[in-house]
């Protein structure tokens, strides 16, 4: 397998969600890095949106990048299918590495892991410890909320227009995708067939 376009860090549910569409669109985001060459990379695990955004890149000619802390390899069903999968000792090591593989970050639906993973690149882009694209790819209004409450927060003093700036929010994932991948300086060309 030759090396990689781009790397998306995707971050997203250990569960599937209470919408088909979430499944959807986590095959739709696995799918395109597949084909357009890229790697994902993410937090290992089989269940839910995790696995299927796994499993759909791999499918897609992709490759796949899991890193898992040792104490959630039984709670997150560890997927050994991975082109690299790297078994680590705590939270904060597996986030450092996800952060230093990735060219752009993506958080798809997800609960709490999510959030925290979401806020805590932003919070570091926002702090210049990283300029990387990042995007919230809001299926089904799920992130609706959050969107609101940032701007009430940029209303109320607490955040700034240039920091809402730098996360790209939208709600289709190939044209989000696309201009994550972009905006990092790559051009994802479709892989031709039979190379």
């Amino acid at each position: 397998m030759s090396n990689p376009a781009f790397s998306v860090c995707v971050y997203c549910g250990s569960r599937s969600g209470a919408q088909p569409e979430y499944a959807n669109v986590a095959r739709q985001v696995g799918t395109w890095i597949g084909q357009h060459n890229g790697q994902l990379v993410y937090g290992g695990g089989n269940n839910g949106l995790m696995g299927l955004v796994a499993q759909a890149t791999a499918d897609a000619g992709g490759r796949v990048v899991g890193i898992i802390p040792k104490a959630l390899q039984t709670k997150e069903n560890t997927r050994t299918a991975c082109t690299e999968l790297h078994v680590v000792d705590t939270m904060h090591e597996r986030k450092h590495m996800m952060a230093e593989r990735a060219d752009v970050f993506l958080a798809i639906p997800g609960g709490i892991g999510t959030f925290e993973e979401f806020f805590e690149v932003w919070t570091w882009r926002q702090l210049g410890y990283h300029d990387k694209p990042i995007g919230l790819l809001n299926t089904q209004g799920y992130y609706d909320g959050l969107l609101q409450f940032a701007q009430n927060s940029v209303n109320q003093g607490f955040l700034n227009d240039w920091q809402m700036d730098l996360i790209r929010s939208g709600t289709e994932p190939t044209a989000l995708l696309q201009d994550l991948v972009q905006a990092a300086g790559f051009s994802p060309e479709p892989q031709l067939a039979g190379l």
